[in-house]
């Protein structure tokens, strides 16, 4: 049997809910995915800065020092024998009696941890795949990362019903972002992607695509774009955790650019690709 963290020990994975924990009741928390390649999380320090933030957002004080965080991470991740896959990380503001207000001082937050066996997308972003627009109904602080998804996974079923990977938001006009990932589009050589703001998630991969655009030569706007430029792009991408950099073909079954995968994002693949052999190696 796998093992999981909860709070600071590394244990038997179980069922551990207290029916009054105020993730469950409230959705009062925070997670993280990390993508874990070659039994090496990626992007670790990154991931941990964004929980920290997170948690200061929603004014939680998280029990454990982020080096602890990050030791007892990394040994689980050994400790399952996990190869290719994904850690999931949860703080939740604590157990205590159901009151909408914040408990007091009294109240511990709850830690849990576990991996999961991910193969990565490789055919995928080779071949490319479809997404489907969905009216971006999300509340203002998309920039958090909590646990309330609700929005998302409705999001996300339309794609599913559609036979889509994925469905792209947008507010009124405005594309933000999609339900589980970042969009990118490509127009003339250039990229475009909704700058990071409340109403995104500054996604660990995205900021791994900006960074790698730099060294590559490749200019990013980070500047929003409505939907018809969306669909008028030479190409468009999205990026998440584990399932990394998916090229778009069509989008609700308007085809993009020359419907394949396009010269820039096929480039942006190479290199992230790169950069994940360069972590096996290290």
């Amino acid at each position: 049997m796998t093992k999981m963290i909860f709070n600071d020990q590394i244990m038997e994975r179980e069922n551990i809910v207290d029916i009054e924990d105020r993730a469950y009741q409230f959705g009062d928390g925070i997670y993280e995915v990390i993508g874990v390649y070659g039994g090496k999380p990626f992007l670790l320090d990154e991931h941990m800065e964004r929980l920290q933030r997170s948690a200061k957002e929603i004014q939680l004080s998280l029990p454990y020092t982020m080096e602890q965080l990050r030791r007892n991470l990394v040994q689980l991740v050994k400790t399952n024998e996990l190869d290719e896959g994904i850690i999931y990380m949860q703080v939740s503001r604590g157990v205590s009696s159901r009151e909408h207000y914040f408990p007091g001082n009294s109240i511990t937050p709850v830690t849990i941890a576990y991996t999961r066996a991910e193969e990565r997308m490789s055919a995928t972003e080779d071949a490319g795949a479809t997404a489907v627009l969905v009216e971006d109904i999300r509340w203002l602080r998309c920039d958090i990362k909590t646990l309330n998804l609700l929005p998302n996974t409705l999001a996300k079923q339309k794609a599913v019903e559609n036979n889509a990977i994925e469905a792209i938001l947008h507010r009124g006009d405005t594309v933000t972002e999609a339900s589980a990932s970042n969009v990118f589009i490509v127009k003339e050589g250039e990229l475009f992607t909704h700058p990071a703001n409340n109403y995104i998630l500054n996604g660990i991969t995205r900021r791994k695509v900006i960074q790698l655009c730099e060294s590559l030569g490749i200019q990013v706007h980070e500047e929003a774009f409505t939907v018809k430029t969306l669909l008028q792009a030479d190409e468009v991408f999205v990026t998440a955790t584990k399932s990394d950099i998916i090229p778009i073909l069509k989008i609700d079954n308007q085809s993009i650019g020359q419907e394949s995968p396009g010269k820039i994002t096929r480039k942006i693949i190479q290199s992230f690709r790169s950069a994940i052999r360069e972590l096996e190696k290290s």
